[in-house]
This record gives structure tokens, sequence and C-alpha cells, in this order.
């Protein structure tokens, strides 16, 4: 063979290789930590993923016993295209039953699937014994030592509450609880907070969930059984914000309540003068 042959040959076999590594067909690999555990343990969930931007997250997507969608993040992929995440039991427990973890990327249409499956655990004799009176006092102090800022920021009108805040156990992810007027459960958000604590979730609103109106109320729970917890509150009304008066407004209206206060004041001065 001529030594032009040749070298056409080698660049053809290159560039084979090159196209084939660069286009190569994505693939998703996912596992539990534990295919059984309790209805207050945490699962670990961890997998692989090849052939996409490593850059764009790995989306998870956990349905409970029933079908319905409990947790949804996304999730970083880390070195090798390698990716975990920690699941903590949802409020105030996991259901006994089978829960389904779906692994996905925006950049393919292939998903991977795993399963847990969680058994009922008894509550410490103490949790179920305890006297309402002590349990109030409990709550009081859980929300002073919570360790949990955080606040509801909102246009009004809008149908994306934004919550941001700050945590002092950044070790664990924060669960949010949104609940109706009347008591229903709304929607669920889970967020991982950053290094230093901060945290920021967004909660769509609007659909059938949200047709009550009034306040709603908005709770962050943190801990294996939700020892650090806090709440807003935040007005709904025909599906959007109703932010409450802020500062400025306030001045407004007291400013202009005194100025009709002080007119009417002098305008009676004025008429007594006459006399």
């Amino acid at each position: 063979m001529k030594k032009g042959s040749k070298t056409i040959l080698m660049i053809l076999i290159a560039i084979s290789f090159v196209s084939t590594s660069a286009f190569a067909e994505p693939s998703i690999e996912i596992s539990a930590s534990s295919e059984n555990i309790k209805s207050l343990d945490s699962v670990l969930i961890t997998g692989k993923i090849t052939g996409v931007t490593e850059y764009k997250p790995v989306k998870l997507i956990v349905t409970d016993p029933n079908g319905i969608i409990v947790y949804a993040p996304a999730i970083t992929i880390g070195d090798n295209g390698e990716f975990r995440k920690l699941l903590q039991p949802t409020l105030p427990s996991f259901m006994a039953g089978t829960y389904t973890v779906t692994a996905g990327h925006e950049e393919t249409n292939i998903t991977a699937q795993t399963q847990f499956t969680v058994t009922t655990q008894d509550l410490p004799r103490n949790q179920i014994t305890q006297p309402v009176q002590e349990s109030v006092v409990e709550e009081e102090k859980q929300a002073i030592i919570s360790g949990i800022t955080m606040s509801a920021d909102a246009i009004e009108g809008s149908d994306t509450i934004k919550i941001v805040g700050n945590t002092s156990f950044w070790g664990a992810d924060i669960t949010f609880v949104v609940n109706s007027p009347t008591g229903n459960i709304v929607t669920v958000a889970q967020v991982t907070p950053g290094l230093n604590g901060d945290f920021e979730v967004g909660i769509k609103i609007g659909g059938p969930m949200w047709k009550e109106d009034g306040m709603y109320t908005i709770t962050a729970n943190q801990g294996t059984t939700s020892e650090h917890k806090e709440s807003i509150k935040v007005e709904i009304k025909e599906g959007l914000v109703i932010p409450e008066f802020g500062t400025i407004v306030s001045l407004v209206l007291v400013v202009s309540i005194f100025a009709i206060i002080m007119f009417s004041a002098k305008s009676k001065l004025g008429v007594f003068s006459r006399y």
C-alpha cells in the first residue's frame, strides 16, 4: 500500500474514533443504598450518567406508593458523571409502600429507575404520650432554636413565591410544605442549603390546589424528625399573590391620615377665629 493511502486510512480511522466518542449514546445508572427502610430512615440515591453535558444537572423524580410526586430535585453531576442525593423522610414520615426514583436528563429521553420499600415504624413512647401543653411548649422552644430564618419575596399579582433564607444546619436538605387556609397540603418542595447555609427556592402557584383565598402557610422542615422548622404566611387571592402593606406604603398611609386630621383641625380653628 502506498504511503499516501496509509496516511488517508489513518486519518479516516482517527475521525471515526473521535466521532464515535463524541456522539456516544447517553447512558444512566441509578441505585438506592437500601431496598428496605423504616418510615423515619433516610435513603441515599447514587448513579452515573454519560454522554451528556456535565454542567447540566440530573433531574430526579420521586413518587410515593400512590404515584404522587413528593420530591423533584436537580442533582449536580460530579467527577466521572457520578451523582448522589440523600432523600430525607417526607412529612411526618415516609408512608408504607414502595417508592420509585426516576433519573433523567434534558439532553436525552433515556431514563433509569430504582425503588425502595418502606415499612412502618412505631414512634417513641414519649412522642405518643406527651401532654398537649408540653407539646406546645416544646414547639415554642424548637421555634427559638430552629436555626432557620426565611422570608417570602413575591410581587403583587405574581404566580411565583420565592423563598430565601438561611439555616445553621447546612448539612441537611430543607423540605417546604405549603398548607392552604383550611390546612390541606397544597405542594411540597425541597432544597439543599449552600455551604454558608443560604437557600432559595421558587414555589409556583395557581391551579386547582390553590383555589382557596386566604393565608397560605409555608413551613420549612429540616432534620430526620423535622426538629428544625420555621413558618411564614403568604396571602393568595384568585391564584395570585396579595402581599402585605410594605413599610413605604404604611408610611404614606400614616402621613395621609395625619394630614387629613391636621387639615380638619385647622379648618375648625379658622371657623372659630371668625367669631
